[in-house]
């Protein structure tokens, strides 16, 4: 063996390892996520299947429609919300309480990707995970005949942003104070009230007066107002604007406040 050989066999032992820089690790963790969310069954449904299924049936059923607009437009607009809320909140509760009951998080804290790393690393696999959502129903919408606007789709991406934020920490907030066996109880049960009664298949003005209040308060009831806003010409209300950043920021702070990283 030459000198040179000799050097590069020896260097390993020589040499402690160094981790990756920060952004590599985030990515990489990001990556994982992603694949995990998509890899598994029952978050697939949840993400891709139910809110194609809410988009086939408000199309086709007379229900959560818009005078004067087409039953597609305000479909797609409920249909939207709920992958949101569907992966932001649903997901990321499970997945999470899940990560916490088997000593992930713990493990986390003394890793160099450390907790910032890995909740930066939660966020992108989201992101990431709507992007595909968008992509999928989105193309069977444009199937069975939705023709959007570019306004509206660009009027869309800062909802979506805040919607994420707002949904996310909700669903770590659910993930970090419930135990895994109520996490996942209560984040489908919630996904599915929020859905179905909460203003995102139904908008605020079909309910009674008073109920139609209390929609208007929720998280879902302002992103589905905003959202058929955007995309079914539907009225503009800066009421569901300020609503949806109230609970995007009491969300975080209630995660920074509560969240905890283990079960004990």
């Amino acid at each position: 063996m030459t000198a040179p050989q000799q050097a590069r066999a020896d260097a390993p032992a020589d040499r402690s390892p160094h981790p990756a820089p920060p952004l590599r690790r985030v990515l990489a963790h990001a990556a994982m996520e992603t694949r995990i969310m998509l890899s598994n069954g029952e978050q697939l449904t949840v993400a891709v299947a139910l809110p194609a299924m809410v988009l086939i049936g408000l199309w086709l059923l007379p229900l959560g429609r818009l005078e004067g607009v087409p039953s597609i437009d305000t479909a797609v607009a409920a249909t939207f919300a709920t992958a949101l809320i569907s992966t932001s909140f649903t997901s990321q509760a499970i997945l999470t309480g899940f990560d916490r009951r088997n000593g992930v998080l713990r493990w986390v804290a003394t890793t160099p990707l450390g907790r910032d790393g890995y909740l930066a690393g939660k966020i992108l696999a989201t992101l990431a995970t709507h992007v595909l959502q968008v992509l999928v129903l989105g193309a069977i919408a444009l199937i069975i005949g939705w023709r959007p606007e570019l306004g509206g789709l660009l009027g869309a991406v800062p909802v979506w942003l805040v919607g994420t934020v707002a949904f996310g920490a909700l669903g770590l907030l659910v993930a970090g104070t419930l135990r895994t066996e109520a996490v996942l109880a209560v984040s489908n049960l919630l996904f599915l009230l929020l859905v179905s009664v909460g203003g995102v298949a139904f908008p605020a003005s079909s309910y009674p007066r008073i109920l139609g209040g209390l929609v208007d308060l929720l998280p879902s009831g302002a992103l589905g107002e905003l959202m058929r806003a955007c995309l079914a010409q539907g009225p503009f209300s800066p009421g569901s604007a300020l609503v949806l950043m109230v609970w995007a920021v009491a969300g975080v702070a209630a995660v920074v406040r509560w969240f905890r990283w283990t079960d004990s």
